[in-house]
């Protein structure tokens, strides 16, 4: 069984919502308590095994647009990261085996140590 958690910062507490089951709400103290607490109460009031719930947590912030726009520049910082190791790879190769650089060459070229290239160029 899925659930979502919708959890809402009230006070020093998260107040939880689970939409799924109606008249399920419980609460926390921290984000890390939610799911248990989940799992917990969806299994009482719908009879089914703690271990049975899967829970998606969202929490309901003044500051989802914060959160968003943070998650969206990390995604693409990731994309990012990985267009430049692709291409890194593909440099250390051809400078080493087309180029016939030394590694050490290479690595000067590219900004990286000798051992680095010699992996990126395998």
């Amino acid at each position: 069984m899925e659930v979502t958690a919708r959890a809402t910062r009230v006070g020093e507490w998260w107040a939880i919502e689970i939409p799924e089951v109606p008249g399920a709400f419980t609460q926390a103290r921290r984000l890390g308590q939610i799911p248990g607490m989940v799992r917990d109460a969806v299994s009482l009031l719908c009879d089914v095994r703690p271990d049975d719930v899967d829970v998606r947590l969202s929490p309901v912030t003044d500051y989802d647009s914060k959160v968003a726009e943070a998650l969206e520049a990390k995604r693409a910082a990731e994309a990012a990261q990985e267009r430049a190791s692709t291409a890194m790879r593909a440099a250390a190769w051809a400078l080493v085996h087309e180029g016939h650089l030394t590694v050490r060459d290479a690595g000067q070229v590219l900004g990286l140590t000798p051992q680095r290239v010699s992996q990126l160029a395998k």
